[in-house]
């Protein structure tokens, strides 16, 4: 059973950075390709970040030069370091893996 659970979301101020973790567990992070998504109230679910399992990366134009997504092997677990921070990064973020999606974490940036 494919589990992915989020961490490392919170308030920040504008221009702030927050790095989030997802720690997979019943696949292997590094053969598999995974995202981040993130989603407000009443819009739909949105690819912010993704990594292949040859480890290259894609980014939604609005967080390119910002954000980062990376993993961690050892640890299994998959990481999207956000720097930069404006408001309307403000979501609920989700970890992904195919139809698989983690719980999601908050981040709130406030001006």
């Amino acid at each position: 059973q494919v589990q992915l659970v989020e961490s490392g979301g919170g308030s920040v101020q504008a221009g702030g950075s927050v790095r989030l973790s997802c720690v997979a567990s019943g696949i292997i992070v590094a053969i598999n390709a995974m995202g981040w998504y993130r989603q407000v109230p009443g819009k739909q679910r949105e690819l912010v970040a993704a990594i292949t399992s040859g480890g290259s990366t894609n980014y939604a134009d609005s967080v390119k030069g910002r954000f980062t997504i990376s993993r961690d092997n050892a640890k299994n677990t998959v990481y999207l370091q956000m720097n930069s921070l404006k408001p309307e990064d403000t979501a609920v973020y989700y970890c992904n893996y195919r139809e698989i999606w983690g719980q999601g974490t908050l981040v709130t940036v406030s001006s």
